[in-house]
């Protein structure tokens, strides 16, 4: 650009200094890694470990069902706040899955996907000074926003040690007294934890005596591996409090439909609607209407989590006879474990300052994919979404997993 024009950048995003930041920085070192092995041995297939998607169709009667109602020309117009399928059908899905009565018309809107959902709500809660409760590391879209609208945020660290539940007895009490939202992601990405009726409920608890707002983002909801998915909205007191995140992406294969809903409390649900008619048009309602027929049939996100707990089960298997501490996660697809300090390599002794120095290695030696986490202590992320079209194959991928690690003695 001109030096002498006017910088046209918001502070927000860096102002006069944006591009020169380390935003998304990890990432960037991952993909630079994955160029130097590719370079290194363009004959090496990568083994990628770091995937966080799915890596499966979504169900065929619903890509039916999007060609059928394609074509219908009451389907071509705008969407806005959504049609009546979709809340409908979600209303019935969270009592079928989650135990949770609410009224679609009153309780549920659309969205364009939880990512999307989140600035919206950003805009509609925080304003600049007002804290916000994040748990660090997360997902951070919600936080970035927050901070865009001038919002301050107090991070809650994961740990090993709390079952990578936020220790809510250690918030001081000006923090909460000064708190206007609580966000939490249960089951958890990137730890793959799953949350307790106890813990949701001292949640409650906390938000009506201090006073603030929670938002639950639940993509990963049916994803579990033990007992049924745990709404937040299905403890007593959490609806006059809170607003849930669903979302298709996971649960159904769909992530590039772009498509879920917001459900809770009504007025934090007008909030979000009237941000959301300034700020979309809406989904397309041939998509969902495809949606709405996923949520008619959760026994594919059932299949979903027994597919994903067996490549778990592989996994975490291979990785402890190499001497990880793995265990397996409570839900998502994401496996959690703590990066090791350092490796005996046939050459050399290797030791690493980093969870993202382990990550960037992992890829540039035996051609290993995963995703590095140093917020809350160095820890590296597996996602199962490593293909697999039989049990056979999967097996075989991790198989192939231990033979490119056996050589390798690593230390924590």
């Amino acid at each position: 650009m001109n030096p002498t024009k006017k910088i046209l950048f918001s502070q927000r995003i860096g102002g006069a200094r944006f591009g020169e930041g380390t935003g998304g920085y990890k990432f960037a070192r991952i993909k630079q890694a994955k160029r130097q092995a590719i370079e290194k041995d363009p004959t090496k297939k990568l083994l990628d470990f770091g995937i966080g998607e799915p890596d499966g169709m979504p169900p065929q009667e619903a890509i039916e069902v999007l060609c059928q109602e394609a074509t219908k020309p009451e389907n071509q117009r705008y969407a806005d706040l959504g049609g009546s399928r979709l809340k409908e059908a979600a209303a019935r899905y969270l009592q079928k899955v989650y135990g949770v009565t609410v009224d679609p018309h009153l309780h549920i809107l659309h969205s364009i996907g939880t990512k999307s959902a989140l600035p919206i709500l950003a805009l509609a809660l925080v304003d600049p000074g007002d804290l916000v409760l994040v748990t660090v590391p997360g997902y951070p879209v919600f936080g970035t926003h927050a901070e865009y609208c001038g919002g301050v945020l107090y991070p809650l660290f994961l740990t090993e040690e709390n079952h990578f539940l936020p220790d809510l007895e250690t918030i001081p009490e000006e923090i909460l007294t000064r708190a206007k939202v609580f966000l939490l992601n249960y089951p958890n990405n990137p730890t793959g934890a799953t949350a307790s009726r106890t813990f949701f409920s001292r949640v409650v608890e906390l938000a009506h005596q201090y006073g603030f707002v929670v938002l639950h983002d639940i993509a990963y909801g049916g994803l579990v591996f033990d007992g049924k998915p745990l709404s937040f909205l299905s403890v007593p007191g959490a609806m006059e409090v809170g607003l849930e995140l669903h979302s298709a992406s996971k649960n159904f294969n769909m992530t590039g439909w772009r498509c879920g809903f917001v459900v809770g409390n009504p007025r934090l649900i007008a909030a979000y609607g009237a941000v959301k008619e300034h700020t979309d048009s809406g989904q397309f309602l041939a998509i969902q209407a495809a949606v709405a027929w996923c949520l008619e049939h959760p026994e594919f996100t059932e299949a979903l989590a027994r597919k994903y707990s067996r490549r778990m089960d592989l996994l975490v298997g291979v990785l402890q006879r190499l001497g990880f501490p793995a265990q397996k996660s409570g839900g998502t697809f994401f496996l959690y474990t703590r990066a090791p300090r350092a490796v005996h390599t046939p050459q050399d002794h290797i030791t690493f300052g980093s969870a993202q120095e382990c990550a960037e290695w992992l890829i540039r030696e035996p051609g290993v994919v995963t995703v590095p986490w140093d917020e809350a202590g160095p820890y590296l992320r597996w996602s199962v979404t490593f293909g697999g079209k039989t049990p056979d194959e999967e097996e075989n991928i991790v198989q192939d997993l231990y033979r490119r690690l056996q050589s390798y003695t690593f230390e924590w």
